[in-house]
C-alpha cells in the first residue's frame, strides 16, 4: 500500500496515527504543497479533489481520511481502534460525521484563517470567516464538553478512530482566537490525545518542514 502524504497535514496525520497504532507497512509518497504537487496531472489522476491523503492499494484508490482509517483498521483485523460491535461502530461513525460537519469544520476554518494563512502563506485572514467559525465553535464546543463528562474517550475506554478524527486539529487549539476556558473537559481531552503516542509521532519535526518533502 502507498499513502500520498503532505507533511503536517492534519488529515494525513490522522491516517498516519492509525498506521502507527496498527504497525502497518505502508509506503509514503510525499508531496510538496508549496510546489503545487497536489495539482500535478499525475496526482489529479488519482485524486481529482487535489487534496490529501490518498491511499493506493493495488488497483484500489481511496481518498478521504476517515474512510482510509476504517479501511486500514479492517485490513489489519483491528478491533481496538475500530470495534466490530455495530453499535460501537455506529457511535464512531456518528462522531466522525459530527467532526466533519460541525466542530472541525469550524475549527479548521478558524485555524486556516488565523494561523495557516498569515503564518505560511503571508495572507490576511478573512474576518467574516473568522467570526462565523468562532460562532460555530461556541455552538458545538459545549456538545463535546458534555460528551466528555466523566470519560476519557468518546467511544469506550480507550482511543478509537472517533478520537483520532475529533482531535486531529488539537495542535491549533492554543493558537486560534477562541476562549477555551469554559470547556475544561475538552481541553483535558485534547491534552490526552496530544500525548497519545501513535498521534504524537506524526508531528512534523519543525514548522519549516510543513508542506515540504522530507530532506
Amino acid at each position: 500500500m502507498k499513502l500520498h502524504y503532505v507533511v503536517g497535514s492534519p488529515n494525513c496525520r490522522k491516517v498516519h496515527a492509525v498506521i502507527n497504532a496498527l504497525g502497518l507497512q505502508v509506503e509514503f509518497a510525499y508531496l510538496d504543497f508549496f510546489r503545487g504537487d497536489l495539482r500535478g496531472a499525475d496526482y489529479l489522476a488519482i485524486n481529482p479533489n487535489a487534496m490529501v491523503p490518498t491511499l493506493v492499494d493495488g488497483d484500489f484508490i481511496l481518498s478521504e481520511s476517515n474512510a482510509i482509517m476504517a479501511y486500514l483498521a479492517d485490513a489489519a483485523g483491528d478491533t481496538a481502534l475500530y470495534p466490530r460491535d455495530r453499535r460501537l461502530r455506529a457511535d464512531i461513525h456518528r462522531w466522525q460525521s459530527w467532526e466533519l460537519a460541525h466542530f472541525n469544520k469550524a475549527l479548521g476554518i478558524l485555524s486556516f484563517e488565523t494561523v495557516a494563512k498569515p503564518g505560511f502563506m503571508g495572507l490576511p485572514p478573512d474576518e467574516m470567516l473568522v467570526g462565523w467559525s468562532q460562532r460555530e465553535l461556541a455552538r458545538f464546543a459545549p456538545v463535546l464538553e458534555a460528551a466528555l463528562q466523566g470519560r476519557d474517550y468518546l467511544v469506550g475506554g480507550q482511543p478509537t478512530l472517533a478520537d483520532i478524527s475529533v482531535a486531529h486539529l488539537e495542535g491549533f487549539q492554543p493558537a486560534v482566537p477562541f476562549d477555551w476556558a469554559p470547556y475544561p473537559a475538552l481541553g483535558a481531552y485534547f491534552g490526552r490525545m496530544r500525548q497519545y503516542a501513535p498521534w504524537a509521532a506524526t508531528a512534523p519535526p519543525s514548522p519549516q518542514a510543513v508542506g515540504r518533502i522530507p530532506g
